[in-house]
């Protein structure tokens, strides 16, 4: 089990990025700007996803469980490649998603990345800088073991 989270916290580590901007501002089906200065102090995860997307639904409840149970960190997700935006807010309210979901097309993602898989996903630090970058699907114990690691490794840097 220990290797296998080792596996986990290596293949994140892999993907460490350097975003080519440090900010974003989305704004979500409700109206609400989110602005990656809004979570300082908070592991910021943007998920890019489809609602045709298997591997998109899969990760979908680990999501959830992130946002609702963990104070630390917040999830936005952005539906991407959809014809008709009540499609994606209908089955948002199926899956009974609370987190902040944004409509978003090239323009949006393109404030990260180009985004050319889906699931993708784009982790933030505490201080806001760009810490990691998942192409495919994401688990939370994924979530977690990274968090934990990067703890672990300030931890030690600072001398405790």
């Amino acid at each position: 089990m220990r290797k296998h989270k080792l596996a986990i916290v290596f293949c994140l580590a892999i993907l460490i990025l350097s975003v080519r901007v440090e900010a974003f501002q989305f704004l979500d089906a409700t109206g609400k700007i989110h602005k990656l200065a809004d979570y300082k102090g908070r592991w910021v995860l943007i998920n890019f996803w489809a609602t045709w997307c298997l591997p998109c639904l899969k990760e979908i409840p680990d999501l959830i469980a992130l946002y609702e149970n963990r104070k630390d960190i917040m999830v936005i997700g952005v539906a991407m490649d959809f014809s008709d935006p009540q499609v994606v807010m209908d089955f948002v309210h199926s899956m009974s998603i609370t987190y902040p979901i944004v409509l978003g097309n090239r323009e949006i993602a393109s404030q990260l990345d180009d985004v050319s898989l889906l699931p993708s996903t784009y982790f933030f630090a505490l201080d806001g800088k760009p810490a990691a970058r998942q192409l495919g699907i994401i688990s939370r114990e994924s979530i977690e073991t990274f968090i934990e690691s990067r703890s672990i490794e300030k931890s030690i840097s600072q001398g405790n």
